[in-house]
């Protein structure tokens, strides 16, 4: 499992240049993702915030230079550097290149590989007080694009079951495939690189867990997406027995 947009840390030669407050950045990362993975044994965890560097796009697009690169912000007081912006990319080749060895170790003992690459999303980004159109904004969304999606049917059938049985303090979680996010580079890159041998599937939990505006969690929620979480890893692991070759 991934929580590759959990991290809030800034290297320092880069605080003075935003136009962000610690706020403003901390409304767009994916608190509380990291420590939803701390059940499993295989976890990567991303620090650096997303507002350094986003390993989840394409190197040219990493660093959000324009507003439309991030929601209409305003990240930078003035321009980024060349030199600043290649020491974020640094951070990003990195992120990469340790993949790349921890991924083709993970295939010398694996045939197959499942990736849950859990994210977040705000559904008030207008008001606090004005939630986004339930029909368009799934509570979990399920990013299925970088994947052959037919060959690993079973395990997306199961995974998407699973969210949507489990007890939800005594409902049921609204659970869609694609509605709002198909998946990001990550996944591409994964695929790409190992094929129909690795099943990238993007985990978005829309922020009902939490106030986005405040950053403050909603500790009952946040266990229970926890216990979900945990409760589909045999169900799961059982599906790749129904794997094609």
């Amino acid at each position: 499992m991934t929580a590759i947009h959990d991290g809030h840390q800034i290297r320092t030669d880069l605080l003075d240049l935003f136009n962000l407050t610690d706020s403003e950045r901390l409304r767009e990362e994916d608190p509380f993702t990291a420590q939803w993975l701390n059940s499993f044994d295989n976890r990567i965890t991303v620090h650096n915030s997303r507002f350094e560097v986003d390993v989840n796009r394409p190197r040219n697009k990493a660093v959000y230079m324009l507003p439309e690169d991030a929601w209409g912000l305003k990240v930078w007081r003035q321009t980024l550097s060349d030199d600043v912006a290649l020491a974020s990319l640094q951070v990003y080749d990195d992120f990469y290149r340790e993949c790349e060895r921890y991924f083709d170790n993970l295939f010398t003992l694996q045939e197959r590989i499942i990736v849950l690459d859990i994210h977040t999303y705000n559904h008030r980004r207008d008001s606090r007080e004005v939630e986004a159109d339930p029909s368009e904004n799934p509570e979990i969304n399920i990013g299925t694009k970088n994947m052959d999606r037919e060959l690993w049917d079973p395990v997306v059938g199961t995974l998407i079951e699973q969210f949507r049985s489990f007890n939800y303090n005594g409902r049921k979680l609204d659970v869609r495939e694609n509605v709002k996010f198909k998946g990001g580079y990550f996944g591409q890159w994964l695929y790409e690189r190992y094929k129909k041998n690795i099943c990238p599937i993007s985990i978005e939990f829309k922020k009902f867990f939490m106030d986005e505006w405040t950053g403050k969690a909603f500790e009952n929620d946040i266990m229970l997406i926890d216990q979900m979480l945990q409760s589909f890893k045999d169900p799961l692991l059982a599906s790749l027995k129904r794997i094609q070759a």
